[in-house]
C-alpha cells in the first residue's frame, strides 16, 4: 500500500514538473485536450441586432471546421448541444440535442461554461 502511494506521488510530481516546464501555449493545449475528454457543459448564445435569438446548452465543445485536403481552417464552427427553444437557460425534457454550425463572419456569439452546472 505504501509503495503504491509513493508511486502515485512520484507520478504526480513528475507530471507537474513537466507541465510547468511547458510554454503557456502548450499548457493551454493540454488544458483543451483535457476538456475534450471531460467536456465543459458550455452554453452558446447567438445575438442579432443586440438581441438574443438562439441558445444552445449542454455543449461539450465547439470545433473549427478544416478542409480535408487543404488542412486550412474554414470560417465556421460547429458542435452538438440542446436547443434551448424557450430561452430559459435549461435543457427541458421536450428540447432535443441537435447539430449546429455558425459562420465566423456573420454571427455575434458568446460561448461560456455554464456556471450553474454542478
Amino acid at each position: 500500500m505504501k509503495k503504491t502511494s509513493l508511486n502515485i506521488a512520484f507520478i504526480l510530481f513528475f507530471s507537474l514538473a513537466v507541465i510547468s516546464a511547458c510554454t503557456q501555449e502548450t499548457q493551454n493545449r493540454i488544458g483543451r485536450t483535457i476538456q475534450n475528454w471531460t467536456g465543459v457543459d458550455g452554453v452558446l448564445e447567438i445575438y442579432s441586432g443586440g438581441k438574443l435569438i438562439k441558445r444552445f446548452v449542454k455543449i461539450d465543445k465547439l470545433s473549427t471546421a478544416a478542409g480535408t485536403k487543404e488542412q486550412v481552417h474554414r470560417p465556421y464552427r460547429f458542435g452538438y448541444g440542446v436547443l434551448d427553444a424557450n430561452l430559459n437557460g435549461k435543457a427541458d425534457p421536450e428540447e432535443k440535442k441537435v447539430y449546429f454550425e455558425f459562420s465566423d463572419y456573420s454571427t455575434n456569439y458568446v460561448f461560456f461554461e455554464d456556471p450553474d452546472v454542478k
